[in-house]
């Protein structure tokens, strides 16, 4: 039985999807890994699933790595959310690999339950590398999402235009239009 993932916004690079499974509904925090029935829906999003366990020791060493990353989102450059990243990678390795196919690369890790944790900070170092200042919080005040925009001048501002983006709109309006 497959099970829907539940959350607003998802397909974002692994890093970002991470702290996309915390969502606001309602005016209601969200969570999607209270429980490994969550990180399951999770790992199957981000094809993780035949990879990973989603065991309890998995589930506890992805909420360290999401919380490493959301201290270094939201604070870029701080030493100590710095080192709380770098303590998730140092759980992994990249391994260059040869095969018939031609020359590669395979994550090693002493532990696999870190392997989701450790996907995702590296994911967020490849990032860094492309584009640090496309990696953003939606501009809506009740919204804590994150995208990485990808949009041609590089001027996204809500993690969809289609919640966010309209909900802004409607509210603006509504501000113009309630004086008159």
């Amino acid at each position: 039985m497959t099970v829907t993932d539940p959350r607003p916004l998802t397909g974002e690079p692994v890093s970002l999807d991470l702290l996309n499974t915390r969502w606001m509904a309602d005016g209601v925090r969200q969570d999607l890994l209270t429980d490994t029935a969550g990180l399951t829906v999770w790992l199957a999003s981000n094809g993780l699933d035949a990879r990973f366990p989603a065991d309890a020791t998995t589930l506890r060493h992805t909420l360290a790595a999401r919380d490493a990353l959301s201290a270094l989102v939201d604070r870029p450059g701080d030493p100590d959310a710095t080192a709380r990243v770098d303590a998730v990678l140092g759980h992994g390795r990249i391994r260059a690999t040869l095969t018939p196919e031609g020359p590669g690369e395979r994550p090693e890790f002493a532990e696999p339950a870190w392997g989701p944790g450790w996907t995702a900070a590296r994911d967020y170092l490849d990032l860094l590398r492309t584009n640090p200042e496309r990696i953003r919080k939606c501009a809506h005040e009740a919204c804590i999402l994150h995208f990485f925009d990808t949009s041609r001048n590089g001027t996204r501002r809500w993690c969809s235009m289609a919640l966010c983006g309209n909900r802004a709109k409607a509210s603006r309006h509504y501000a113009r239009t309630k004086d008159n």
